[in-house]
């Protein structure tokens, strides 16, 4: 069943329902929880977009004003809670991105569809650089892990996990692309580095001009679907 168009797509309202699922709270306490609970390391948080944030959330009637609190002198806290329709929306976003793989576009893979404007040799050294910075990234997951999982039960720490396995798997493939391209074993690098030093492009890339085709386009297979790209996923009925 084709998951309706979401309201609102920023990944931090989905993050600011989940807090407010639990329990009513002001925007300075959500900012402040999701950093206790690491999400700054898979959700972008800024204090000045998380109040446009619950503002829009309030204004598409999937928050509201729970209470006003004072103390003393100090300026009021307004506290938002969940509504119904909030809970309702907020299942179902996160059911759908839990469920249906995502057609995304990484700028990494976009700079590969593209590394053939590149000589092999300055692709090399680029890929080393990128292979160093990938292991000093791990390095610094591998310590937010083991500080949060002395705080926190692994439940609220997968998204770490997985990030370092795919910082970790990323790696190791630039590696492995390393190999190839420096023993010659990848198919096409000698027209490569051919194409880069003589600027003519080899006779058998011409053949390649035309020859894929389009999944999504008019000339996909008849009965053959497309990957998902998100727009289809399932949907949780309202407990």
């Amino acid at each position: 069943m084709a998951a309706k168009g979401r309201k609102l797509s920023n990944p931090l309202a989905l993050a600011v329902m989940a807090l407010l699922s639990e329990r009513p709270m002001h925007p300075y306490e959500i900012a402040q929880t999701l950093r206790q609970r690491g999400k700054q390391h898979s959700v972008k948080i800024n204090f000045g977009s998380l109040y446009t944030v619950v503002q829009n959330l309030e204004k598409h009637g999937f928050v509201e004003v729970a209470d006003v609190q004072r103390q003393g002198n100090r300026p009021e806290r307004t506290l938002y809670g969940l509504t119904p329709a909030g809970h309702q929306e907020m299942l179902e976003w996160l059911a759908d991105l839990v469920a249906v793989p995502a057609r995304e576009f990484p700028l990494f893979e976009t700079a590969l569809s593209l590394i053939g404007v590149l000589s092999p040799d300055e692709v090399v050294s680029l890929l080393e650089e990128r292979v160093a910075a990938l292991d000093v990234h791990a390095a610094a997951l591998h310590g937010v892990l083991t500080k949060l999982r002395g705080q926190l039960p692994r439940l609220f720490v997968v998204e770490t996990e997985y990030q370092l396995h795919m910082v970790e798997a990323q790696a190791q493939w630039v590696r492995g692309l390393l190999r190839e391209v420096a023993d010659g074993t990848l198919t096409g690098v000698d027209a490569w580095r051919a194409l880069r030093e003589t600027g003519e492009i080899p006779e058998e890339w011409r053949l390649l001009d035309g020859a894929g085709t389009d999944p999504d386009g008019p000339d996909a297979a008849p009965g053959q679907e497309a990957p998902s790209d998100g727009a289809k996923g399932r949907r949780v009925r309202k407990p």
